[in-house]
């Protein structure tokens, strides 16, 4: 089980133990989408990699060895001094993209800019657990409320600048057309966001990695 969570805009993940190669294939990809920000990506993730071969079986609890914890560690560290540094600055003349999930444990999401050349370089990570009230909302809702969540967390830098959610769960647009007159909860939600520059973009789950992996605190992929 291994654990991702977000503290005062930092990245922290807390690792207790990788059980099965899903598990470890998933976690690379959240490593690989930020791959333009950790130099010799490739090689520092190369131990980790080879126990994705399809020659390894799904439990790799017995291949695990120090150098692949070393190998772990050295990818946190090195997405930590990225957020650390350059990721963080915020353009507030510039568009913003809010790639957003939710799971049944949590909501979460990445804020990021495209610089110059177009690279996209992520400037915030938020997430927060749902509380049991919440874990019973229809997957919409609790999409919307991810919406909701960052649109309220960075309100001072996004008036006047144009939003993209990134979404993985088609139905959220429908925050903006049926679903306000039959929940006033999402009508409330509609109104709070209107005053914004939104548009909404729908993200496949496979495409939407990093915001569905910080949604899964305990690492429970299906």
């Amino acid at each position: 089980m291994w654990i991702v969570c977000v503290s005062v805009g930092k990245l922290v993940i807390l690792q207790a133990s990788l059980l099965t190669k899903k598990q470890l294939c998933y976690l690379l990809d959240f490593f690989s989408y930020f791959r333009k920000h950790i130099e010799s990506f490739a090689d520092k993730a190369r131990l980790l990699t080879d126990l994705t071969a399809k020659r390894v079986p799904q439990n790799i609890v017995p291949l695990w060895t120090e150098h692949h914890a070393e190998a772990l560690n050295a990818l946190k560290l090195e997405l930590v001094r990225a957020c650390e540094t350059s990721l963080h600055t915020v353009q507030l003349d510039r568009p913003y993209d809010v790639y957003v999930d939710t799971s049944g444990y949590a909501i979460a999401g990445i804020l990021a800019q495209k610089n110059e050349s177009g690279i996209e370089y992520p400037i915030a990570f938020f997430s927060s657990k749902l509380t049991p009230t919440q874990k019973n909302w229809a997957t919409i809702e609790r999409e919307a409320y991810a919406v909701l969540i960052a649109v309220t967390k960075y309100k001072s830098w996004f008036y006047g600048s144009k939003i993209t959610i990134h979404s993985d769960h088609n139905p959220l647009t429908y925050l903006t057309d049926s679903a306000p007159k039959s929940s006033t909860k999402l009508m409330r939600w509609s109104l709070a966001l209107a005053e914004f520059n939104l548009e909404f973009r729908y993200l496949p789950g496979k495409r939407n990695v990093p915001a569905d992996t910080l949604s899964r605190p305990e690492g429970s992929y299906q």
